[in-house]
């Protein structure tokens, strides 16, 4: 949401409750759902308005009351799986399909449709707690009563917001703003991904006003355009219409604050412009969609082979019988009768899987604070391809890096100062400040000189305001006046500002004052120098310099300062030969570099400057070139002071982490809003690009020939990363996408620079098209919101106030180090584990469903069922459930072998663990068995069918068991528990079974001889196979785990 807001000092503030004001009711219609239109809201008063406007409130909730169950119910049948077993189950009441109970088929279906409402009901309540959190945070709003109390939800357009600093809150509306000194900072990384701080300015009418309560006195209105996506640009017009002349002052971007953007500190007041999906940030977001899992569209794939299976059998059945009689009602039998061939407790048993390994993830101790907020498939951990990561910090954690410039190089050409020789900085300053007076003659520059004349330089071109704060010992005021420095907070329009003036703070120069005309430097002696600030020309995309005109008040000299990139800044400063040598070896070092130039001016030159820049800014036609023309007739034969390197501080274990994906097999692609150079150095520093590869930086494009002749170039290039910016990446996009994305993923890695959140998005969807492999997104801000959901798996990093990430991501994780454990450890176990379950879940109903087979073959092909009532269904529950599902806790490897070899993840990227192949293994061993113990009860029962009964479902309970014993790799208690467990229920549940197994013969040797050899000849053969397979062709793991 925004407000533009034409802002007022606040200096007295009431404080009363109010009511919830609960805006227009959620119909899109009621709340503005048509076209967006340009409005005009009037100060403090709401109710003046022309349309209606949507309330301000955020849902992340994919159902609400009335669609709940509907949508759960066909998120579930609209796959073949589940509406088979509910054709199967609602064909049980015509009697002439009916084969049993209807328990044994409803029972079931209702027990796996319980536990996915159940789920998906925990799943919606916490994500609505979670947005009624956020929209039940509470605001101060300007009133005739004076401040009141407002929640979030009920800010409406044209509402006076007090807006304060927060500790490290996101505000959930858009204000403009207005601030006691006329200016503020506010950070905007999670609107648009950019580290650096913005500067905004009231409305310089308002700003008069004695009161803020005065704002509701006047008659004033804002015109503002109507809403759009583009989060750089604003314009609108303030009107006050009882002024005398009535006042007219264009508003533009800085006169704005956005939704998800942050106060650096003090108060603002201002009017709301924009609510609820108006938003800035929330049309920059997609609609969350419904996510499936790749493992389980491939499960689906297997029960439509297993349905065709089913269908075959019935037919070939019905065939042997030469189609005699009412063979079509006979065909549905059958269907009936091998129905168990699809298992319907294949997905109860994935579900509670998935269940466990998602509170596997939460409790794991290594990665505290991760949450699972879509348990629906953790699975997809294991199989990921492309990373796709923000770099952009949650105020003070970013993904990668932390909020965190440590200054580490000074380089005047001839010497240059290290981390380790800053103290030689430091005394030079010292010894210069105390050799030198007011009036002292000027001499040959020494090494003291030239290092103070760039320590200074370096104390004056910035954007940096030094704030003072309570501390609790000194009041605010006391410590502005006396500069107390353990009040003082620097606020800058970038962290680079910040550490260079640090810099300058720890070697002796402090800046310790600043306003819109003047600046105050403190020497060591505690001497206050004083500089007014004649004339800031800003840092921009396209200049890539900043630079600053001052006077010094004790001299009365005017010095023109200057920074900026080396490209830019050489063609500026006078010949040198040392300048682009030093730049590419600080840069290979990974740091920001910034060139440092100065021109002193006389008062004549400067006059004849003033007269040009300002009749330049008066232009109405081609204004930012003419005061370019003038700007650019001063850079001219500047003389170069010093190179300054700063290092973005990388959040602990950010390297081995991405070492671990890289040798993985998962390749990273950055994603940001930061400049190409911050970009490039961020991806350096973190050895995103590794020592030997070269970065090939993409040149702007803006036609399709020139996108054409750099695309040609970098497909020269080989192993050679990738820099492109979001504009270059637009153009290559909508004339040679398939040519880019082919080029793009055979990189080792790509970064793109000035990316729009929207762009994100569209990046995963172009390699989930064009690749087919599974993206995992990671992003701590708003902008990152879109490319989240949009990844097969979203990863939020939530930072001490970046919760939208989080709040809409599939996982929530707390540092980017604990990535690699989640995909390495987490996502590997439960890839395999799902796939080991479902392979044995579908052997198991394989193997009945052969016995069923045989049996009615041999009774000549008659659609009788060999087990019928409980045994039917115990064979699945509680017989073989427990030793089947414990299979979730088994793993081939320990954790700390996983994240040291993470190639052993590689091999899950081929989908090996669950394939045609595996199946097709599955389905033998399920045929093999499933013959061996029913012709085997056949030929060995002597006298009663009853016999047959017996015998053939012992041998099956006990080749299960030991199957689960065969597959398992490492056991756990729980897994022998389960064993013993499933036994002893059996052999206790004989007592009640008497109607379908004879008690008495059970309890007989020839029983239990012929169950063991039954039993025997079905797994022993299985069990000499798999220690062959180990001896002569072991598998990637086995040699970790000798």
């Amino acid at each position: 949401m925004t407000d533009n807001i034409q802002l007022q000092p606040v200096r007295h503030k009431k404080r009363h409750d109010s009511k919830r004001r609960d805006g227009c009711c959620p119909w899109s219609r009621c709340c503005g759902g048509g076209d967006f239109r340009p409005r005009t809201v009037w100060l403090g008063h709401p109710e003046k308005r022309e349309q209606r406007y949507p309330r301000n409130v955020i849902n992340n909730q994919k159902y609400n009351f009335f669609t709940f169950l509907p949508g759960v119910l066909f998120n579930q049948f609209k796959y073949f799986f589940n509406l088979y077993f509910l054709l199967l189950a609602c064909s049980q009441f015509v009697n002439e399909l009916r084969l049993g109970a209807l328990y044994t088929y409803w029972v079931p279906l209702g027990f796996v449709l319980i536990i996915t409402i159940v789920r998906e009901a925990v799943e919606e309540m916490r994500c609505f707690l979670r947005d009624k959190e956020v929209n039940s945070q509470i605001y101060s709003k300007l009133s005739t009563r004076g401040t009141v109390k407002v929640k979030s939800s009920g800010i409406q357009v044209g509402d006076l917001i007090i807006v304060e600093k927060v500790g490290l809150c996101i505000f959930r509306h858009c204000f403009p703003v207005l601030h006691p000194k006329g200016s503020c900072f506010l950070r905007t990384d999670q609107l648009d991904g950019e580290t650096d701080w913005k500067l905004r300015l009231p409305v310089a009418c308002t700003q008069r006003l004695p009161t803020a309560a005065d704002l509701l006195q006047i008659r004033s209105f804002v015109y503002a355009e109507e809403p759009n996506i583009d989060i750089h640009n604003f314009i609108g017009t303030f009107t006050r219409e009882d002024g005398d002349p009535p006042v007219n002052e264009s508003l533009s971007i800085e006169n704005t604050l956005w939704a998800s953007t942050v106060i650096a500190s003090g108060t603002v007041v201002g009017v709301v412009i924009y609510t609820g999906k108006e938003l800035r940030s929330v049309m920059n977001t997609s609609n969350p969609r419904h996510k499936i899992g790749l493992f389980d569209l491939e499960v689906n794939c297997l029960t439509k082979i297993l349905f065709g299976a089913l269908v075959v059998v019935s037919l070939v059945m019905v065939a042997l019988q030469h189609f005699a009689g009412r063979w079509y009602l006979q065909i549905f039998r059958f269907l009936l009768l091998f129905s168990n061939i699809v298992p319907i407790s294949l997905r109860v048993n994935l579900d509670m899987g998935k269940m466990v390994f998602s509170w596997m993830i939460k409790k794991d101790s290594k990665i505290p604070g991760t949450v699972v907020r879509a348990s629906t498939f953790p699975e997809q951990l294991g199989r990921i391809s492309y990373l796709l990561t923000d770099k952009t910090e949650a105020l003070f954690k970013r993904t990668l890096t932390q909020n965190e410039m440590v200054f580490r190089r000074l380089h005047l050409g001839t010497v240059a100062y290290g981390m380790d020789s800053m103290d030689e900085v430091q005394s030079h300053v010292f010894n210069l400040q105390a050799s030198r007076g007011p009036g002292a003659p000027k001499v040959r520059k020494t090494i003291s000189s030239r290092v103070h004349e760039a320590v200074k330089a370096i104390a004056l071109v910035h954007n940096v305001t030094p704030v003072y704060e309570s501390n609790g010992v000194t009041d605010q005021a006391e410590a502005e006046m006396h500069y107390e420095d353990t009040c003082r907070v620097y606020q800058a329009s970038s962290p680079d500002e910040v550490s260079l003036v640090q810099w300058t703070e720890s070697v002796g120069l402090t800046l310790v004052g600043r306003d819109q005309s003047s600046m105050q430097l403190r020497t060591p002696s505690g001497q206050i120098l004083n500089f007014t600030i004649l004339q800031i020309f800003p840092f921009t995309y396209e200049s890539k310099r900043m630079g600053i005109i001052v006077r010094d008040e004790s001299t009365g000299e005017i010095t023109f300062y200057m920074k900026g990139a080396d490209v830019m800044m050489a063609g500026i400063v006078q010949y040198n030969d040392w300048l682009e040598e030093e730049c590419g070896n600080m840069a290979r070092e990974g740091l920001r570099v910034l060139v440092v130039a100065k021109k002193s001016l006389t008062e004549e030159q400067y006059q004849d400057f003033e007269a040009r820049y300002v009749q330049a800014k008066l232009s109405v036609h081609d204004r930012s070139l003419k005061v370019a023309t003038v700007i650019e007739s001063l850079e001219m034969e500047m003389e170069l002071l010093c190179l300054t390197g700063v290092e973005d501080q990388l959040q602990a274990d950010v390297r081995p982490t991405l070492e671990i994906l890289r040798n993985a097999g998962i390749k990273v692609w950055m994603l940001t809003g930061d400049k190409l150079e911050t970009a490039t150095c961020t991806a350096k520093n973190a050895h995103l690009v590794t020592r030997n590869q070269d970065i090939h930086v993409f040149r702007p494009v803006t036609t399709r020939s020139e996108a054409h002749l750099e695309l040609n170039a970098f497909r020269r290039k080989h192993d050679c990363a990738l820099v492109i910016s979001g504009d270059s990446l637009e153009v290559c996009l909508k004339y040679y996408e398939y040519e880019f994305m082919e080029l793009a993923c055979q990189s080792p890695a790509v970064v793109c620079c000035r990316c729009a959140p929207t762009q994100k998005a569209q990046i995963v969807r172009l390699l989930q098209e064009r690749t087919g492999k599974l993206t995992c997104a990671v992003g701590d801000g708003g902008n990152d919101v879109s490319m989240i959901q949009e990844a097969d798996c979203g990863v939020g990093v939530e930072g001490k106030e970046g919760k939208q990430a989080s709040l809409a991501a599939d996982f929530s994780i707390t540092q980017f180090k604990h990535l690699g454990r989640l995909l390495m450890v987490h996502g590997r176990n439960s890839y395999k584990r799902s796939a080991a379950l479902s392979q044995f879940v579908i052997h198991r109903s394989l193997c009945i469903s052969t016995m069923q087979a045989v049996f009615s073959s041999v009774f000549y092909f008659a659609s009788v069922p060999l087990y019928q009532g409980f045994l039917i269904i115990g064979y699945s529950t509680i017989y073989t459930m427990f030793p089947v599902f414990s299979l979730v806790l088994d793993k081939d490897v320990k954790s700390e072998v996983a994240m040291l070899y993470p190639e052993l993840y590689k091999d899950l990227l081929k989908g090996r663990p669950l394939s045609f192949k595996t199946f097709l293994i599955w389905v033998l061993i399920s045929i093999y068995q499933g013959n061996i113990i029913m012709y085997g009860a056949l030929l060995l029962f002597e006298s009663e069918f009853v016999h047959i009964v017996a015998i053939s479902f012992t041998s099956l309970i006990l080749t299960e068991l030991l199957m689960v014993a065969l597959t398992v790799q490492t056991w756990h208690w729980l897994m022998i528990v389960a064993e013993l467990l499933s036994l002893a229920c059996y052999i206790a549940s004989l007592v009640f079974l008497h109607e379908f197994i004879d008690v008495y013969f059970i309890a007989t040797l020839s029983f239990v001889w012929k169950v063991t050899a039954i039993t025997l000849v079905s797994c022993l053969p299985l069990y000499i196979l798999k220690y062959l397979r180990r001896r002569f062709s072991p598998p990637s793991y086995s040699k970790l785990t000798s």
